[in-house]
């Protein structure tokens, strides 16, 4: 299982990366591997302000859909446009080529809730 020691997580197994090109969001490798094969990605809140925990879209695999929570709270800023054509860059590349979306944060200290590599381990028990 991989478990990125700079990403922050969920409990719902979102993650949420920040650099230099930008705060982004997807799934975990854990998320993916418990869906399947990913076949759709729906973005309801492309250019909307998401409340930390506020459901920003929807993600259908073979075995289920799923709603996305969004990490902390900002605007949607971008959506990897990508995911339309090559869904399962989710599967295949998840902390990569398969993020979701583009996050502007209302405040990246608002962080305070999401857990790091060794606590996201242990949750789900890797």
């Amino acid at each position: 299982m991989n478990i990125p020691e700079n990403l922050r997580y969920t409990h719902d197994h979102e993650w949420l990366r920040a650099d230099e090109k930008g705060v982004f969001v997807g799934i975990t490798d854990f998320a993916q591997s418990e869906l399947g094969d990913i076949v759709y990605i729906d973005i309801t809140s492309l250019g909307q302000h998401v409340t930390k925990g506020e459901a920003f879209g929807t993600v259908e695999a073979v075995k289920a859909v799923s709603e996305l929570f969004i990490p902390i709270s900002g605007k949607v800023v971008a959506v990897n446009e990508n995911l339309n054509n090559q869904p399962d860059l989710v599967n295949s590349d998840p902390y990569g080529k398969g993020w979701i979306i583009q996050l502007e944060p209302d405040d990246m200290n608002d962080t305070g809730n999401l857990l790091d590599a060794a606590a996201y381990t242990e949750l789900i028990g890797a």
